[in-house]
């Protein structure tokens, strides 16, 4: 079992006003049937409220604590603006406490501050990006994760994401310098089933275990073969290699090259 390194945090409470407790659903709709199977229990967290906009636009802020956030990968930090208010963002990695940001088109080019993308060089990486002004933070969010951009033209911005897919946004939308926190976290070893529990993740049965009402790869005597050409889930459903995303999606336009395909 491993974990991440923790010492760059600050701060073992989060900021009261900036937290609210979510109803935990595990899986279930409205109906309390199973939607999504694998999940259920966990310890109890406390949402924090990130302010993935940061539209304060030339309100300088200092970074007052870095923290850890039970529903994210990333590390957040809490930022306070020089007019008082308060908020938690994504910290980048290499932030440290008493750190200056701010939100400006005419911002320097340093880690943690904010521009549209029209202003940020090309070779540049950023996190927490907008697919269009105003919209908030919705690529490269998570932990390590960062886009490169690659070029400007005619109102997009053409981004590598850490998928390796091509995209383009609007280049009024904003983004913040930097690569996200806690990179370490995908070497992370789980280690144990009871810490999958902890994390609210429930166990995952293989089909060829179950019986022949349960699963299509049920039943028989010792281990049996799967008796299909095609892997199938639970409902008969064709898995593996099927795409799923909608050919008619409007923004397939905006996507220039495809994530490679991974594994055999």
């Amino acid at each position: 079992m491993t974990v991440v390194d923790y010492s760059a945090l600050t701060a073992k409470e989060p900021f009261k006003p900036l937290v609210k407790k979510l109803r935990s659903k595990a899986g279930r709709n409205k109906w309390g049937r199973i939607t999504v199977r694998h999940q259920g229990g966990g310890h109890k967290k406390l949402y924090r409220e990130i302010d993935f906009k940061q539209e304060r636009f030339d309100i300088p802020a200092k970074v007052e604590t870095l923290e850890y956030d039970p529903y994210r990968t990333a590390f957040i930090a809490r930022i306070l603006y020089r007019d008082g208010r308060r908020s938690y963002v994504l910290a980048p990695q290499g932030m440290k406490v008493g750190d200056q940001l701010v939100t400006s088109g005419k911002a320097p080019l340093k880690i943690g501050n904010r521009l549209p993308l029209v202003n940020i060089p090309v070779g540049y990486r950023v996190y927490n990006v907008e697919f269009y002004r105003g919209g908030g933070g919705k690529l490269a969010r998570s932990a390590g994760s960062s886009a490169e951009i690659l070029s400007h033209d005619g109102g997009y911005t053409q981004l590598k994401l850490s998928s390796k897919e091509i995209r383009k946004v609007r280049s009024d939308g904003l983004a913040t310098i930097g690569q996200v926190s806690n990179p370490e976290w995908s070497l992370v070893n789980i280690g144990k089933a009871g810490r999958s529990r902890w994390l609210g993740i429930r166990p995952t049965v293989r089909g060829s275990a179950m019986n022949p009402v349960d699963h299509k790869y049920g039943g028989g005597e010792g281990r049996q073969r799967r008796g299909t050409r095609r892997p199938k889930d639970i409902w008969g459903n064709i898995t593996g290699g099927r795409r799923t995303r909608n050919k008619k999606k409007w923004s397939n336009k905006l996507i220039i090259q495809r994530r490679p395909k991974t594994g055999s």
